[in-house]
């Protein structure tokens, strides 16, 4: 989708797939990422449950609470004028219970500002995701390496490079378009499965170590800036050293105020 014009809805999107347009979604955590990555022309700002990871520290996705999430939900949503916000649902928000997913998703809603959801899971959520969409909640799909359910997979690895793999992934990403997701994210599959679930849905598929073959890309706005420290996947290009450029800048400053170099006449008052 082209940078500027009207607001992204769940209901464009699907129009962009259908004129050949690519959909760009990235990551933010709070108000003034969110505007860096509105104004750049982003169609989707994921507030996604790796903030646990980028912005609290945690060792993976998994201890993430409802709470945590709208809280930056809330302040992404006030960055964002043009983009779609997408709030990610959170480990245990989703899995018990249709009452409580739905529960959950309208609190991102009413609570967090989101204009849509996102679960994990192919076929065996489809249910949940019906429910969710038929209460009037967009929900963007997620099937492939799905990080809340890391431990079940072994740890993070590339899935469907079998047969059998492959086709349950399909299968599942076929099961979320009939439940109504509005898009579906592939994570950390072969190139080739991307593009056979690409071509086999109607709805935009967005990958994230996937394949140029999908409708959209995504990455974390901390892995492409080179905010985030730790373990960078191999499909995580980094556009800027962000992270380095500001351990300069305070380096600087630190030596400067040490040094009695900072403040000078230029930043004190008379």
């Amino acid at each position: 989708m082209s940078q500027g014009g009207e607001k992204v809805t769940a209901t464009s999107l699907r129009a962009t797939k259908a004129a050949g347009e690519r959909i760009v979604m990235i990551t933010a955590t709070d108000c003034s990422l969110a505007r860096i990555v509105d104004d750049a022309g982003v169609d989707i700002v994921l507030v996604g449950d790796s903030l646990g990871m980028v912005a609290l520290g945690y060792d993976s996705t998994l201890p993430v609470t409802m709470e945590e999430m709208l809280v930056f939900t809330r302040a992404v949503a006030r960055g964002t004028r043009r983009a779609l916000v997408v709030g990610d649902m959170p480990f245990l928000s989703y899995q018990v219970s249709a009452e409580e997913a739905r529960r959950n998703a309208g609190r991102f809603l009413k609570e967090g500002g989101a204009a849509a959801v996102k679960l994990e899971g192919g076929a065996e959520v489809a249910a949940t995701v019906a429910s969710i969409v038929a209460m009037g909640v967009p929900v963007l799909g997620h099937v492939g390496l799905t990080p809340q359910a890391v431990h079940a997979m072994g740890g993070y690895r590339v899935q469907g490079r079998d047969e059998d793999r492959a086709r349950e992934i399909l299968d599942g990403a076929r099961a979320l378009e009939s439940a109504g997701a509005f898009a579906v994210v592939l994570e950390g599959v072969p190139r080739r499965l991307a593009a056979r679930i690409t071509a086999a849905l109607r709805v935009p598929t967005i990958g994230i170590g996937a394949g140029p073959e999908c409708d959209g890309q995504v990455l974390v706005l901390h892995d492409l800036l080179g905010l985030y420290g730790g373990h960078r996947p191999k499909f995580a290009k980094r556009y800027a050293a962000c992270g380095e450029e500001a351990g300069r800048a305070v380096r600087q400053f630190c030596e400067e105020v040490r040094g009695g170099i900072f403040p000078d006449e230029e930043h004190s008052f008379d």
